[in-house]
């Protein structure tokens, strides 16, 4: 016979699931809690642009307006602006797209506050080092 709290093989799976879906959605509504897990509020990054500077930065928001390109060696890449409640970041990858408009993400990579291209500067852009969807259940970790 079961106790309550005995876990059963497939459900732990489950419980890891339930429990990365707890601590994603308590960072996106306890502003205290996005520090403490190493996530940078885009507000701040904005703020103080100046200070991510070339640093590594890993944010989180809902993914809009996706551009496919090509890089100068004719790599696949694209863009797209990462949105939350107070301010937007573009964000730059390399490869196939791997996201969805409306996806809620999360993005680790270099910032720069602007960079030339060509005749044009851009600024406030994450050049991704990784980009996870958090509102997609990974097929594996389900049993």
């Amino acid at each position: 016979m079961a106790r309550l709290f005995d876990i059963h093989p497939q459900s732990q799976r489950t419980s890891q699931v339930l429990a990365l879906l707890f601590f994603l959605v308590a960072v996106m509504f306890i502003p205290g809690l996005l520090h403490a897990s190493g996530l940078q509020e885009i507000t701040e990054i904005l703020s103080h642009p100046e200070q991510y500077d070339r640093q590594e930065v890993m944010v989180t928001g809902q993914v809009t307006n996706i551009q496919l390109a090509t890089n100068r060696e004719g790599q696949p890449a694209y863009g797209f602006l990462l949105k939350s409640q107070a301010g937007a970041l573009k964000v730059i990858s390399l490869g196939q797209v791997e996201v969805r408009e409306g996806d809620q993400v999360i993005v680790e990579g270099v910032f720069s506050h602007h960079r030339q291209s060509g005749r044009v500067i851009i600024y406030n852009e994450i050049k991704a080092l990784s980009i996870k969807p958090v509102n997609r259940l990974n097929p594996d970790l389900v049993g």
